[in-house]
């Protein structure tokens, strides 16, 4: 039996306000006892390092010419969801009001969100079903190995280019930036090169930065670029994106920037808490219309 919406609009209190919820979570000793935490801090308007998540105005331009054979190679490495919320990230909204509100709940210790009766997470299980990332099958350990060694990303960057013009200008520092592949992929695919599998590994690098390893505009770092190439090798890498999007978190718990998938967070958040935008939920919202969950599952 369907309950009315009439139904569910009596079980929500209707929202009082910033102030009014903080002091409904007063009795979250575990945050206010942690120093530095933004949970402390009422008087936060935005969230640090939330400006660094701006539109790229070259990432759509690039994705719609890739070659299919390009495209396919990203579907087997499985980068199809990453693919299609990298073609529409241009068009989606982020809810920082939300997700400053989720990240003042977020304790370092535990990684975890707590609420007043509860604590919840973001699982590995959760993010691969979201994004689309191959399955980490536990028992699969015996046939790991690792091994340790110092990142060369010229190596990894010149399986795409051994022009070392590009090589400069696609490294600074310790940073990879990603307008310069992009701009060798537009160039590769309008020339209607047949390198295909180099084309699909630049591409890969550009919506992984955008979509799962972001931390500044236009960057991603040595670490995470040899992470996003061992996709096309056969690794699950969502423990990975897991873990940055937790270092993230912690980061901005403690008064520093925010950085890691908030497409992730956002989904996650999706799935598992109501958001009441106006008081009548009959109204349309047209933020949500473009909300990440809306280019996933479909």
């Amino acid at each position: 039996m369907k309950r009315k919406l009439s139904a569910f609009q009596k079980d929500i209190p209707p929202y009082s306000g910033p102030k009014a919820a903080r002091d409904s979570y007063a009795n979250l000793k575990q945050l206010s006892a942690i120093p530095g935490h933004i949970y402390m801090r009422p008087e936060l308007q935005i969230l640090p390092g939330q400006s660094q998540f701006s539109k790229v105005p070259w990432l759509v331009p690039m994705l719609e010419l890739l070659p299919p054979m390009s495209i396919g190679h990203l579907k087997e490495w499985g980068l199809s969801t990453v693919f299609v919320l990298a073609k529409n990230y241009n068009k989606m909204v982020h809810m920082w009001e939300s997700v400053t509100a989720i990240a003042e709940l977020w304790h370092p210790q535990t990684n975890t969100f707590v609420f007043p009766e509860f604590e919840a997470t973001i699982f590995l299980e959760e993010l691969e079903i979201m994004l689309g990332l191959p399955r980490y099958q536990r028992g699969e350990e015996p046939t790991i190995s690792y091994t340790v060694e110092q990142i060369n990303s010229w190596s990894i960057l010149a399986y795409i280019t051994t022009r070392k013009t590009d090589l400069y200008s696609m490294t600074s520092g310790m940073h990879i930036h990603l307008l310069p592949i992009a701009q060798w992929v537009t160039s590769q695919c309008k020339r209607k090169t047949k390198n295909y599998a180099a084309i699909a590994k630049a591409a890969a690098i550009c919506i992984c930065g955008i979509i799962l390893f972001p931390k500044s505009d236009g960057a991603i770092s040595f670490g995470n670029l040899s992470i996003i190439d061992s996709i096309s090798e056969g690794m699950n890498i969502g423990q990975v994106v897991l873990g940055f999007l937790y270092a993230g978190l912690t980061s901005a718990a403690l008064g520093g920037p925010f950085y890691g998938s908030v497409v992730t967070l956002e989904l996650w958040m999706g799935m598992h808490i109501q958001f009441r935008a106006v008081e009548d939920l009959t109204t349309e919202c047209k933020t949500m219309l473009n909300h990440p969950l809306a280019y996933v599952g479909g």
